[in-house]
């Protein structure tokens, strides 16, 4: 991949949709949410005509706080999973991105009052409208070491979310950041409502 990758999705839109595209500005993935759904059902596409699919997620229980979402590709074979850390994501997020049912990566929000703040003003008339331009929830994936491979943090914009992802590890085996980014893609549509 070509860092750092662009996330953005209309917040006025009836199903969710994220656009990931490269430093050239070349469309990575397109996900698509599928509306309607009693269990969380995400595909995952190589172009925005949604033509080429390349990988599904799909959670394992009909709305749940502590749901796993299973990552597979076109194929039907497993590349892993995410799940919310259960309490603790109340306050700060946190959610284990495993591969073979042990966790291999962590997402945590790197400062919860970011959040918190954000959340506040956001439920204010007209000021409401500005908190996109003034915080910057930020948001780590990190390795069972503590090394931090990858940092999304949320962009300026209005009437649509932008997230940007930096790579922070020197190197990133293959599955290791397909699965990181279907990680983030999930915990943006999950989060969309918290900033």
């Amino acid at each position: 991949m070509n860092y750092p990758l662009d996330i953005s999705f209309k917040l006025l839109a009836l199903t969710q949709q994220l656009s990931v595209t490269d430093a050239q500005g070349n469309l990575v993935f397109y996900a698509k949410r599928k509306a309607f759904k009693l269990k969380e059902a995400i595909t995952v596409f190589a172009d925005e005509a949604q033509l080429r699919p390349l990988y599904h997620i799909n959670a394992d229980r009909v709305m749940d706080f502590s749901a796993r979402y299973r990552f597979t590709d076109n194929a039907g074979n497993t590349l892993g999973s995410i799940k919310r850390h259960g309490m603790r994501s109340l306050w700060k997020s946190h959610y284990e991105i495993e591969d073979d049912h042990h966790a291999a990566l962590s997402l945590n929000e790197e400062n919860a009052w970011i959040k918190v703040f954000d959340s506040l003003l956001g439920e204010l008339p007209i000021v409401g409208a500005l908190t996109g331009y003034l915080f910057h929830p930020a948001y780590l994936v990190s390795r069972a070491d503590g090394t931090v491979i990858l940092r999304m943090e949320k962009q300026p914009a209005f009437f649509e979310g932008k997230f940007r992802v930096e790579q922070r590890a020197a190197h990133l085996a293959p599955d290791e950041e397909t699965r990181a980014l279907l990680g983030l893609l999930m915990m943006i549509m999950l989060e969309r409502s918290r900033g």
